[in-house]
């Protein structure tokens, strides 16, 4: 009898156990912080500021990024290496990983959060996969560019309508993926500029907008009525100027959207553009401290953060939107490679590689509020991106 009761006791208890494993609580403030060096990730409280959770062995992570899970109970790391990482963020622990390409360059999860896109440059193209096991949906292979290669694909965001967006770099192309109702359709779009480097889409789903590293200008394709093609915007922005070398590509995935202006980052020059969206002409420039990486929209707008490529990469500027006036220069330490700006915008944090830290702000008084720890950090993702397109 006692050893029945023995038995009935483990049983009960050893669910309770389990779930002890896991936090329990919302997951509404919490983010990761990518490692790049080590391949590892942190899982991070953004109220306390503290670290939770220590997670090794997810591969090259020199570029990677994170999507969420609309529930924001797993995180999707996208590795430089094709690795691709299902995180429990309440469990701190890796659920799966697979390597599906041989060098991938950031992701996607669909609107209705099922199907997790991956864009590689290796063997180029993108495959879409089951954010329940990553079991693989769709391959789309993309355009020939020789007997050896196909385009490297890039720019690769998720649209209203089931659909994701990405651009060709090697073969000047926006193709437009639907998988409404499970059946994959494909819109291609050809010769849209030179090597389209990175894209974009408004924060209300309706443009898509690729960055050309061949030339100056953008191509933007109307998501409402893309039977009207690809527009050319921001054409020659940089006639007349000499464009420097270029250290490392900016980054338009940021939402530089404050109201009906665009802030976009001049690639190979020191400047940031703004664009009046009604019309998408170009309405003025702020001359920066170097050649922008990313360039980021305070969540009400108000502000715009911009960090740059080496060997200006131990700074931050902040703009303000109303005067297009820099109103603060931070000196960090080299290696300021990513922000992410809290939900309502009162702090945002930035990763300082070379010291091995990220630090937080607050985006009022412009001050330091906090210092993490972090080893060889470079982006910062919080779960509030569940909830936003292109994000």
């Amino acid at each position: 009898m006692r050893r029945l009761l023995f038995w009935a006791f483990l049983l009960l208890a050893s669910p309770v156990t389990a779930q002890a494993e896991c936090l329990l609580r919302g997951t509404g403030d919490m983010g990761v912080i990518i490692e790049r060096a080590t391949g590892s990730v942190q899982i991070v409280d953004t109220t306390q500021k503290k670290s939770l959770f220590h997670i090794t062995g997810l591969g090259d992570l020199s570029h990677a990024s994170v999507v969420y899970s609309r529930d924001e109970r797993y995180a999707y790391i996208f590795g430089r290496d094709g690795g691709l990482s299902k995180i429990d963020m309440l469990c701190g622990k890796l659920d799966k990983h697979i390597v599906q390409g041989g060098n991938s360059i950031g992701g996607a999860i669909s609107q209705d959060g099922r199907l997790i896109a991956v864009s590689n440059y290796v063997p180029g193209g993108v495959k879409v996969f089951s954010a329940a096991d990553l079991s693989l949906v769709v391959d789309v292979q993309s355009s020939q560019v020789n007997d050896n290669k196909r385009s490297k694909t890039v720019g690769l965001v998720d649209a209203p309508g089931q659909r994701f967006v990405f651009s060709l770099y090697d073969s000047g192309e926006i193709w437009l993926l639907s998988l409404k109702g499970g059946k994959p359709e494909l819109q291609k779009f050809p010769h849209i500029g030179k090597q389209p480097y990175d894209g974009l889409i408004t924060p209300d789903g309706r443009y898509y907008i690729a960055g050309l590293f061949g030339e100056d200008g953008m191509a933007m394709l109307d998501l409402w009525h893309p039977e009207k093609g690809v527009t050319r915007i921001m054409d020659h922005y940089g006639k007349g100027e000499q464009k420097l070398p270029v250290y490392k590509m900016p980054h338009l995935e940021g939402w530089a959207m404050a109201g009906d202006t665009a802030f976009l980052p001049a690639v190979g020059h020191h400047e940031v553009l703004v664009v009046d969206r009604n019309g998408w002409k170009e309405k003025g420039r702020i001359q920066a401290h170097g050649q922008p990486v990313f360039v980021m929209a305070r969540p009400d707008g108000r502000q715009i953060w911009v960090n740059f490529a080496f060997p200006d990469n131990d700074t931050v500027q902040v703009i303000d939107v109303e005067t297009l006036k820099i109103v603060k220069t931070l000196t960090l330490g080299s290696g300021v490679l990513h922000m992410e700006f809290a939900p309502r915008g009162e702090e945002v944090w930035i990763s300082v590689r070379d010291k091995d830290k990220v630090v937080v702000f607050d985006t009022d008084t412009l001050e330091q509020t906090a210092e993490l720890p972090a080893t060889r950090p470079s982006g910062i993702f919080f779960t509030v991106r569940a909830h936003k397109i292109g994000l």
